[in-house]
């Protein structure tokens, strides 16, 4: 009855089965790999953020470049602010005990002693970037050598939230903090990182540092888990597809034995065993007088018009 495995078709089907399905299964566990290691990335991201906040500042040159483990650092710098280049970072969104708000970050570059220049979030205020009333309330920086301390950041790139890299700015205007961004506009080498202050000056807030890219439950991390549960789905739709044709030629096979013919549209003709092969043919069995005991009559007078051409 089973047979059938062994065609040629068969064995395309169940090989692509067994090949399939731990496929499958792999793709499916693997992604499902990637999503834990960033639930563990993030709450270790975490910790070491609600440590950072507590622990002693340590130099600059120190933490130096920022990696998942110098991001969010207390970092200390000295120098003197560049006054004369004071930017703008547009369309930011901070939250608060009111929600989100939109706002712009205000970005002043330290130069250090050692020559290159740190950029220094000094923080954050509510409004636009455009509008006049709003950019007059930030406040100058402050004057002479100073000590600056704040969270460690690398740099922003295209796919950080609230780059603007399309360019269109203001002028005074900084669509993404990173080195690349401002070494057409500064005449001096840039630090590639940044730092966010942890103390500000009124009216401006304090920016919350962020998590490190690719640390955090973000949108990648929740695709991760969708295409865990896709091949999980795919697999069982291979088992489902082998089983359905399986026991669609099972019963092929049986009505086969049982002498059943399906027809084109899988009607049953009747075929079986026991079944009379006289279809109504017009064949009548008898004596007659040709001596094979059959009397052939079409229906239509004929027979009789034999037997009176004979009398």
């Amino acid at each position: 009855m089973y047979r059938f495995l062994l065609t040629p078709r068969w064995w395309g089907i169940n090989v692509f089965a067994v090949l399939a399905i731990p496929f499958c299964i792999f793709m499916g566990s693997w992604q499902l790999s990637r999503f834990e290691d960033r639930v563990d990335t993030h709450q270790q991201q975490e910790d070491r953020s609600a440590r950072a906040k507590t622990a002693a500042a340590r130099p600059l040159e120190r933490l130096l470049p920022v990696d998942k483990v110098t991001s969010g650092r207390q970092a200390s710098a000295r120098g003197r602010y560049d006054a004369g280049h004071q930017l703008l970072v547009p369309a930011r969104t901070l939250k608060d005990k009111h929600g989100e708000r939109q706002g712009f970050y205000v970005l002043n570059l330290l130069r250090t002693d050692g020559g290159k220049a740190l950029p220094v979030v000094r923080g954050w205020l509510p409004g636009d970037a455009n509008t006049k009333a709003d950019t007059a309330k930030v406040p100058a920086p402050p004057e002479g050598e100073v000590t600056v301390t704040g969270a460690l950041q690398a740099s922003e790139n295209q796919g950080t939230d609230g780059v603007q890299a399309g360019g269109g700015l203001a002028p005074g205007q900084l669509g993404m903090i990173s080195a690349a961004s401002l070494v057409n506009i500064v005449p001096y080498e840039v630090y590639d990182a940044w730092i966010t202050l942890t103390d500000t000056q009124a009216p401006l807030r304090a920016v919350p540092p962020a998590a490190v890219e690719g640390s955090g439950l973000d949108l990648k991390a929740f695709q991760n888990l969708g295409y865990t549960g896709e091949w999980f789905v795919f697999a069982g739709f291979v088992v489902f597809m082998w089983f359905r044709l399986f026991r669609r030629d099972t019963e092929t096979a049986k009505d086969a034995a049982l002498g059943i013919v399906v027809g084109p549209e899988g009607e049953g003709l009747g075929q079986g065993p026991g079944q009379g092969q006289d279809q109504g043919s017009g064949v009548a069995e008898g004596p007659g007088e040709d001596g094979l005991g059959r009397d052939e009559g079409s229906g239509d007078g004929q027979g009789e018009a034999a037997r009176a051409g004979k009398v």
